[in-house]
């Protein structure tokens, strides 16, 4: 596992989609969501892995935009699937 992320240089989208809606494609098919998550590379929200469509994780095997920011309220973390890294980027 990493200790430092080396994909920060990735990041264009910083802002929480507003209104949030849901998860994007659960919303398509009629999914359901636990948690959501917000791609930091284009800013597609996705669902976590707790949620049954695990689109985010999804996202980033499709895409290999590696860092998400946690899309709930109050949480200030993001995390890097290829560094396997958890970071703070943003204030909550």
């Amino acid at each position: 596992m990493a200790t430092q992320c080396g994909h920060l240089d990735t990041i264009t989208v910083t802002e929480l989609t507003d209104p949030l809606e849901g998860c994007e494609e659960c919303l398509k098919i009629g999914g359901r969501w636990v948690h959501l998550r917000m791609c930091l590379a284009c800013g597609k929200v996705g669902c976590c892995d707790n949620s049954p469509n695990r689109h985010a994780t999804a996202h980033f095997h499709e895409t290999g935009h590696t860092l998400i920011c946690s899309a709930e309220p109050g949480e200030d973390w993001s995390w890097c699937y290829a560094d396997e890294l958890m970071l703070v980027l943003r204030p909550a």
